[in-house]
């Protein structure tokens, strides 16, 4: 075994002994009652999120144009480029229909007596509103509908001001750029070698920098998972929405250990169980940060270094899923849409539920790669379908509604963006037959 393996086994050990040890502190914790102090989950945010955070932008950028002037071969990058968006949006297809077959087939929310669902509503809406910011972007998600989201797609993957919009954090506008700039560094040939060669110098410091990160990353796990469990308390999974939350979990496990290995396998990726052990440390990460962004300069290590990804399918594929790629929330989008149409007495037909699917993948693609996105983007789901049932004389769905699984939200997020993440490994996996690397640049 490598030195470098040997040090990515230490840390993937490290990381899962800090997050069995942060579960129990934090159930301790709760246990003692009282607020929790806010100390747990600052002290994780400047330890785990925010030196990873803090790479995203420079290793989106530098990576997206290092690969694909990399590339070369208009033929390859065509195909590397078609390929991937062909396989991400396929594979949110199918988790969004899982996630409506299972929820369908276990219908969690069908029967609730008429007093329980008006007690869960009441206490919603209280949840809901708690937050006034995420009422408010909840709200103008709603207004904007299914146009507005492909709207708001659009005028990511074409920005008016690509370093504001990078200054403020958005990948979207990092990957654009850094195409346009990498295919300008390929049909330069010889005149574009130094710029590419800066790049790349840039591009192995900053992995060093991300190496430093993943030695004080299990510091920053425990503390950030042990304020998750302190405030929220593993035993208040056992609540109404206990079915949902089951057939939510049941779903990205499947698509997880089944669908995706297997996806792997079929378009030529190998063993796609291999793949998700040998990645161990990238779900790890993403199951404490909650946030694909965050994760991203972890899945770029790992793919390369354990996986066995290109370089070049790496630095194209990783980034560009981050940002399109959520099959874990396309999955969770159409399992919570139908489960609040039940709980509500909804029934809903087939072409509605199609309707579901669909606009789940859409608001998937659209969803930022951070903390609970998806609530937002759900609403989109939720005006879509309101929109379909109108014509019945149904009343709308309140988006209020949203927060009746609002307390088993995080644990829920945690998990499917660890799905989001393997997912984008997966093609990445499947893409390196692609674009391999050159012999000298594997080595």
């Amino acid at each position: 075994m490598s030195t470098s393996s040997k040090g990515a086994a230490r840390q993937t050990a490290f990381l899962f002994v800090a997050l069995i040890a942060a579960i129990a502190t934090g159930q301790w914790l709760f246990a003692q009652g009282g607020s929790i102090s806010g100390f747990w989950q600052l002290a994780g945010d400047y330890l785990l999120v925010r030196p990873l955070q803090m790479l995203v932008i420079p290793i989106v950028f530098l990576s997206v144009a290092c690969g694909i002037a990399s590339v070369g071969k208009p033929a390859t990058l065509g195909r590397l480029g078609l390929g991937t968006v062909i396989l991400y949006v396929l594979s949110m297809l199918i988790a969004a229909s899982l996630g409506a077959l299972l929820i369908e087939a276990f219908a969690p929310g069908v029967g609730v007596a008429p007093e329980t669902r008006a007690a869960l509503m009441q206490q919603a809406t209280q949840d809901f509103t708690s937050d006034a910011t995420r009422v408010q972007r909840m709200q103008d998600a709603q207004s904007t509908g299914v146009g507005g989201a492909w709207l708001n797609i659009l005028s990511q993957i074409v920005p008016r001001n690509p370093i504001k919009d990078m200054v403020e954090g958005s990948t979207m506008a990092a990957i654009f750029s850094a195409i346009l700039l990498g295919l300008g560094l390929a049909a330069a040939g010889d005149r574009g070698k130094p710029a590419l060669d800066l790049f790349q110098s840039l591009l192995a410091g900053v992995m060093h920098v991300i190496g430093w990160i993943l030695w004080i990353m299990p510091i920053g796990l425990f503390f950030f998972v042990t304020g998750v469990v302190a405030k929220i308390g593993l035993q208040n999974v056992a609540t109404p929405v206990l079915g949902y939350m089951a057939v939510a979990l049941a779903g990205l496990a499947i698509h997880a250990f089944i669908i995706l290995p297997i996806y792997c396998s079929v378009f030529g990726g190998g063993n796609g169980w291999t793949l998700l052990w040998n990645l161990r440390r990238v779900f790890l990460t993403a199951f404490s940060t909650s946030s694909s962004n965050a994760t991203l300069p972890v899945t770029i290590d790992s793919c390369i270094r354990e996986g066995g990804c290109s370089k070049r399918a790496t630095n194209f594929c990783v980034p560009l899923g981050a940002t399109m790629n959520m099959d874990g929330t396309a999955l969770y989008e159409a399992v919570v849409v139908l489960f609040l149409f039940q709980l509500f007495g909804v029934d809903l037909g087939f072409s509605e539920i199609v309707v579901v699917v669909l606009t789940s993948v859409l608001a998937a693609i659209g969803a930022a790669g951070i903390p609970s996105a998806g609530l937002v983007t759900m609403v989109i789901v939720i005006s879509a379908v309101n929109a379909t049932t109108a014509g019945r004389g149904i009343e709308p769905l309140p988006i209020a509604a949203i927060g009746v699984i609002l307390g088993v939200d995080r644990i829920v997020d945690m998990s499917r963006t660890v799905v989001n993440v393997w997912g984008d490994c997966v093609v990445a996996k499947i893409m390196t037959r692609v674009a391999p690397d050159e012999p000298e640049a594997a080595s």
